[in-house]
């Protein structure tokens, strides 16, 4: 996807969303016999191996701030996961933090081992999260990716999520390093969301 931008500027990253007010898209099925459950704090210790970690403590502070985690299994394996913010949530180190409001949910950190990628692994643990959401009465759900992670974003696309907005970082920009594009494809109140979602008030598309 490609937006109209500023030649001197940089498209960081791109924001899907999905709501959950209507018709639950067709749950994707995975290449092969998989289990996907929400993390209880008995999985903290092999989340921590799984992401890369050298310390369980990151884990238990997401778990301690209220974020939820979502894993796939395989032969009792875990082999991938996918957390979930209720309510604020800092965006790498852009400096950013998208804050949600009351029913929504952003879906963020998710990954698959490397040698279970490429099995729809990770568009159907999106899917089974989605279905958790819903049955929560959760409405609007938010995810990103970097803007060049284009297996993320088939997968994102699959699990049935629409591409709202991009990123972009002015290379020169003084006062507002950050700008909101809108996808074609979104409503002008989406992209309006999107920015109040990303950039709070201090910038509107």
């Amino acid at each position: 996807m490609t937006f109209p931008s500023d030649p001197d500027a940089q498209v960081l990253g791109l924001f899907w969303l999905l709501r959950l007010d209507g018709p639950l898209p067709a749950a994707v099925e995975p290449e092969q016999p998989a289990t996907f459950l929400q993390a209880s704090l008995e999985d903290s210790a092999e989340l921590a191996v799984a992401m890369g970690l050298d310390d369980i403590e990151p884990v238990l502070q997401r778990f301690a701030r209220g974020c939820q985690c979502h894993i796939t299994r395989i032969n009792g394996q875990l082999v991938g996961y996918g957390w979930i913010t209720f309510a604020e949530e800092r965006i790498g180190s852009l400096g950013l933090r998208v804050r949600l409001q009351p029913g929504e949910a952003y879906i963020w950190d998710c990954a698959t081992l490397a040698a279970y990628r490429g099995q729809r692994l990770y568009p159907a643990l999106l899917s089974s999260m989605l279905r958790a959401l819903h049955a929560a009465g959760y409405w609007r759900i938010w995810i990103g990716m970097d803007a060049d992670n284009l297996a993320s974003q088939a997968g994102v696309a699959r699990a049935g999520f629409r591409l709202i907005a991009g990123l972009q970082q002015a290379q020169h920009a003084s006062t507002h390093p950050f700008q909101i594009l809108g996808s074609p494809d979104a409503s002008e109140q989406e992209v309006r969301d999107a920015s109040t979602v990303l950039l709070g008030e201090r910038q509107r598309p």
